[in-house]
């Protein structure tokens, strides 16, 4: 059984178009997507539409929540916004508010956005020096609260990353279809950065050996998807984009 794991894809259906051709060379059984779908400044609609012309498993992000638990005084404030939810319409935003929190996939197979607990929270790093450095094997594990998966899939980092746990569990975060790199003010100034703009994702299969996990690197159009960022005002998106540099 062959599992494409997509997340983080914002809104960059250019990004997603090539992830998914990619993924139909590879004979994956299914497509599971760890969330934070929609929100961005580059094709939302036509994202939802390619998305869901496909059958994916969904979990929920924090960046979708915050299309339908926003405030229209938020909305006001932030252009961005403001264009996500004018160019979605109604029906893409309800199909966001029915996605659950977390998936168990498989009985060996855990699926979250964050961490099992908090849909903000990175799992894997620790960003208190303003760089990512990866926990402890004993913080990852607090941090599970008792969930014994074999295999936890994670993203909201948009960095790929493979752990290996003391516990036998391998934790699993795919990136970023469609923003390699971003700079967050919370809860401290933090850049993640995969220096470069290709695309990721993941496949995951099981063998006789054990669990095989390949971290994909895709190229595609990044130029539109810069011109949608610039279109839009966000430079700084048209820079994580173009360079996979949050910096």
């Amino acid at each position: 059984m062959k599992f494409a794991i997509i997340s983080d894809i914002h809104s960059n259906a250019y990004a997603l178009q090539a992830v998914l051709d990619d993924i139909s060379t590879r004979g994956a059984n299914h497509i599971v997507n760890l969330g934070d779908t929609l929100y961005g400044p580059l094709a939302p609609r036509a994202t939802y539409n390619l998305l869901t012309s496909y059958n994916v498993i969904s979990i929920c992000g924090n960046q979708d929540r915050l299309l339908y638990e926003v405030t229209p005084e938020e909305v006001l404030k932030n252009p961005t916004l403001q264009f996500v939810l004018n160019d979605l319409g109604d029906a893409p935003v309800e199909w966001l508010d029915t996605l659950p929190f977390d998936c168990q996939i498989t009985r060996e197979i855990y699926a979250c956005h964050g961490s099992p607990t908090n849909d903000l929270t990175y799992l894997l790093e620790d960003i208190s020096s303003g760089s990512p450095q990866v926990r402890s094997d004993g913080e990852i594990i607090r941090m599970l609260d008792g969930e014994d998966s074999d295999v936890i899939l994670c993203g909201h980092t948009h960095l790929p990353r493979v752990v290996e746990l003391s516990s036998g569990q391998l934790i699993v975060n795919a990136g970023s279809v469609g923003l390699p790199a971003y700079t967050d003010n919370h809860p401290v100034v933090h850049s993640m950065q995969t220096y470069s703009s290709h695309a990721s994702y993941t496949m995951l299969e099981q063998d006789s050996a054990g669990w095989k996990v390949q971290q994909m690197n895709i190229p595609y159009a990044v130029e539109d998807a810069v011109a949608a960022a610039t279109r839009q005002e966000r430079f700084d998106w048209a820079r994580y984009l173009a360079t996979g540099r949050g910096d």
